[in-house]
């Protein structure tokens, strides 16, 4: 165990005064990163905006989507930046889709759980696994398949990172994240696949604050911190009543 001065050692490694800072010696060209959110919700804004004028370019980048025009991830297409998405849903983004259409853009579509489940097998040292969803399909293409019980599977391989960015509500200085609501979505699961954990949060809080019971990631994953308390947080499509 950690004597006091120790940890607050270690905390005070994790925590980085901006995004530029943090990613600065991170990233390069042709990495593979692991970026949490599903559309605008639970995305590390800043590191991505980080990311884009630090002008790495080859990218690929697992996500669930790719956020939207000009926006999130959808700014890393603007540039280009991107040359391979791993997704889930391409909808809300239509220069991802121009792109992938004009063949401009690699991309390997994943049914939403297998993705899901391909990023959790990559941070638990699983270095594959079989699944029913997608047999028969497009998606099985190319891919091992075997029966079990009657049942018909597709072996889907861990996806593991070099880099995960990812956003939470509160972390401690030694990386214990909270998520806030459907903000965790992908972001625990990007998180563990990484090999390096970058993350943005809300609210920097001192050891002890978080109850142990509510620590959604254990800090062992997070190897940098970086604080936004006023994010933007857009929303995809506003629905009102009429007054």
């Amino acid at each position: 165990m950690m004597s006091n001065s120790e940890q607050s050692t270690a905390a005070q490694g994790k925590i980085f005064p901006d995004a530029r800072s943090a990613l600065a010696d991170l990233v390069a060209h042709e990495q593979t990163l692991a970026v949490g959110g599903f559309g605008l919700c639970g995305i590390p804004e800043k590191l991505i905006e980080a990311l884009r004028d630090s002008g790495v370019k080859g990218l690929t980048v697992i996500s669930n989507n790719a956020g939207v025009d000009g926006f999130g991830l959808g700014m890393l297409l603007s540039t280009r930046q991107i040359k391979k998405m791993i997704s889930s849903y391409v909808g809300e983004n239509k220069e991802f889709e121009r792109q992938f259409l004009a063949g401009e853009l690699e991309l390997e579509f994943n049914p939403q759980g297998t993705l899901a489940e391909r990023l959790r097998a990559g941070g638990a040292g699983i270095p594959a696994f079989f699944t029913r969803t997608g047999y028969g399909t497009v998606v099985a293409d190319g891919k091992e398949t075997r029966e079990f019980d009657g049942h018909h599977y597709v072996m889907e391989r861990a996806l593991i990172a070099d880099v995960s960015l990812v956003k939470a509500w509160k972390a401690d200085r030694v990386g214990n994240l909270l998520f806030r609501k459907t903000a965790r979505n992908f972001n625990p699961a990007a998180a563990m696949a990484g090999k390096v954990c970058v993350a943005e949060v809300e609210e920097l809080v001192e050891v002890g604050e978080i109850d142990p019971d509510q620590v959604h990631l254990p800090g062992i994953y997070v190897h940098r911190i970086v604080v936004n308390p006023t994010p933007e947080k857009r929303i995809e499509q506003r629905t009102v009543r009429p007054d």
